[in-house]
This record gives C-alpha cells, sequence and structure tokens, in this order.
C-alpha cells in the first residue's frame, strides 16, 4: 500500500482508515491552474490533498472572484463535504495552486466512515474550524482593511505556503484572489517596489528577507 506521510500522521492510529482511503479512494496529479471542482458541478467525491496545494475561490454575480482559503497536503475542502453529503451543487471553484496529488474519496464513504471511524469527524470538525476561521479573517479585511494591506498579506502568506521569497504569480491572478482590478493591484505592487516591499519581476513577485 502507497501511503503518504501526511495522511499517516493525521490518522497515525488508525490503519484500517488510511487502508479505505487507498482502497476507495482514486489519486490522479495536477498542474498549476487545473480546476478540480468547479461552481454549479455536482459534488461526486471529495479531493484530498495529498501533495501540494489548492485553492478555493468563490465567483460573484458580477463577475468577481474572492480567494477563500487555501488547501494544504493532508487536507480537504470542507465546501465538498457539505455539498456531497447533501447533494447539492457545488458553490466554490477548487484550482490548482501547485503540482498536486488528490486522493478523490467518493462522497457515499463519507457517512460510511463517519460511522465507522470516529477520527474521521474529528478531522472534519477541525477542517470546519479551521475554514470558519479563515473565512473570518477574509470577511475581516474586506470590511476593514485596505487594498494595499491586503495585497501584500496575501503575498506574504503565498510565500509562507510555499515556502519561499520568490512568488510565481501574475498581477491578473492576485486581482481575482483579491476581488479588484488588474490595474490596481499594478499600481500597489509598484508602490509596495518602491518602498523597498517587493521587488518586481516577469510573472513573478520576491519579498525581501
Amino acid at each position: 500500500m502507497k501511503e503518504s506521510p501526511i495522511l499517516f500522521k493525521e490518522f497515525a492510529n488508525s490503519p484500517k482508515l488510511i487502508a479505505q482511503l487507498y482502497q476507495y479512494g482514486t489519486i490522479k496529479e495536477y498542474k498549476h491552474g487545473e480546476i478540480i471542482l468547479d461552481e454549479k458541478a455536482s459534488v461526486q467525491s471529495i479531493p484530498i490533498v495529498m501533495k501540494g496545494m489548492m485553492k478555493v475561490i468563490r465567483t460573484e454575480e458580477d463577475g468577481r472572484e474572492i480567494l477563500l482559503y487555501y488547501i494544504q497536503a493532508g487536507e480537504s475542502c470542507i465546501m465538498s463535504f457539505l455539498g456531497g453529503m447533501h447533494n447539492e451543487k457545488s458553490i466554490v471553484r477548487a484550482e490548482i495552486e501547485e503540482t498536486s496529488e488528490i486522493l478523490f474519496l467518493p462522497v457515499d464513504k463519507v457517512s460510511l466512515f463517519i460511522q465507522q471511524h470516529p477520527e474521521w469527524l474529528d478531522y472534519i470538525f477541525r477542517l470546519y474550524h479551521k475554514r470558519f476561521e479563515e473565512l473570518l479573517d477574509i470577511i475581516n479585511a474586506i470590511a476593514f482593511k485596505k487594498v494595499d494591506e491586503r495585497l501584500l498579506n496575501l503575498l506574504l502568506k503565498k510565500s509562507e505556503l510555499s515556502q519561499s521569497k520568490t512568488i510565481i504569480v501574475t498581477h491578473e491572478q492576485l486581482a481575482n484572489e483579491l476581488g479588484t482590478a488588474r490595474v490596481v493591484v499594478s499600481r500597489l505592487l509598484k508602490q509596495l517596489e518602491d518602498m523597498g516591499k517587493v521587488q518586481l519581476g516577469r510573472n513573478k513577485i520576491t519579498l525581501p528577507d
């Protein structure tokens, strides 16, 4: 059985659960920018990130997008859990942030695991709690922080998650994640560069040491 160090750590005391995840799940590899779940799509399976990272985005009626949160190795999308268990359409888009390995667990196995493995239910609750706090942070940032502060915080977050001072990203992608216009992001990035807080390159941004 192929084991993921992340999942082994998450369910260290339940080798049977790990075995069932691999038994019922399907593992696929994806590259940056690929979409594994789109808005208004039926949720047939729950994605669990084995390696890499993906982001969850919400599109408003006017076409603007907003980044809700990132999903790292060992984590899953709580929106997928809720949509799959209640047979509802997805209200978010899950997009690959960096080359990833995703395990897709059929939704009918989610309830089965809840019945058989208390640690699986605990895993879901902990994910829900983490995402709830992240969404509160998003609401607070939109309501009380200026776009330049949100932009810098987003860059710091990306740097922390990728463990690199150099972030491979376009101005358009940053604008989409912040729910603002590209020209606004470009102007603010130039201001941050003039202040010595970032160094701009072609499709990349470097933070100072």
